[in-house]
């Protein structure tokens, strides 16, 4: 489970356009970029959250981030009821672009929803080509979680247990009437996802971990290598929770390796 980085930029403002472009926010594309990168933010965050990686990866490789419902210019839009819908709504948004070569990758929250939806696009024939997976459980490994907070004190108070820096949003009144919807929606999402049996991917996992993760052990990170027949890889990196951010360069060079593995087309080690 994760918390909010940043708020809603308009709110009142829903996306118009095609169905793809109102689910991502590209920060990268082009025809020279063959391979593209398409980030599911953790809970309660926007697609901002990646802005800044498109300069750590190669200019060849599109950058792009899911928009959620309900924060950003789709802060009116309606959360689904279940994460599974969430899924069903994105791989439909996706399927045109994952007729080409995609990487799918998640952090907590944000890494449960593109399994999901890395699976259904699996199920369309189009498979990604990997799928990249921090801080979380794998679906089979849900039973022993803890309790998914579910009043608004209790979810703030599991924000801060996580990271009271980046959870500052919630202490004042004005931003937290901003930010609460979209943090309370999502973990409704988690506490209402059982997880469970799920299929064997064929894309390779590449699995992302801090080191002192107060919500999960490398152990259970280890997990998500019975969910593909395509090759599995662990990293542990220097961090808590959100150690996306303060080992960002760490993080992103690992990437430029899983995207020229993903390139020659050999397997995850």
């Amino acid at each position: 489970m994760t918390v909010v980085d940043v708020f809603p930029e308009t709110k009142g403002h829903s996306v118009k356009g095609s169905l793809d472009e109102r689910w991502l926010r590209r920060f990268r594309d082009s025809d020279d970029c063959k391979t593209k990168v398409i980030c599911f933010p953790h809970a309660g965050a926007v697609a901002g959250e990646y802005r800044t990686w498109p300069a750590g990866l190669p200019s060849d490789i599109g950058v792009m981030a899911v928009r959620y419902p309900g924060r950003e210019e789709r802060f009116d839009d309606p959360f689904p009821p279940r994460l599974e819908a969430l899924a069903d709504d994105i791989a439909d948004a996706l399927s045109e672009l994952a007729r080409q070569r995609v990487v799918l990758f998640g952090h907590c929250f944000g890494a449960t929803v593109a399994h999901e939806v890395a699976l259904r696009l699996q199920e369309q024939g189009s498979p990604p080509a990997a799928l990249c997976v921090s801080g979380t459980r794998p679906p089979h490994a849900l039973a022993g979680r803890p309790t998914i907070p579910s009043s608004d004190e209790d979810i703030i108070a599991h924000v801060m247990s996580l990271d009271a820096g980046r959870a500052a949003a919630l202490v004042d009144p004005f931003l937290r009437e901003a930010v609460l919807p979209a943090v309370r929606g999502d973990y409704h999402l988690v506490g209402g996802y059982s997880g469970g049996s799920r299929p064997a991917l064929a894309c390779p996992i590449y699995a992302y971990a801090g080191d002192a993760d107060p919500e999960l052990t490398p152990a259970e990170m280890q997990g998500w290598a019975d969910m593909t027949r395509g090759g599995f890889r662990f990293r542990v990196l220097p961090g808590g929770h959100f150690y996306l951010k303060p080992e960002e360069a760490t993080l992103l060079a690992d990437l430029r390796n899983v995207l020229d593995v993903v390139r020659t087309g050999t397997t995850a080690s």
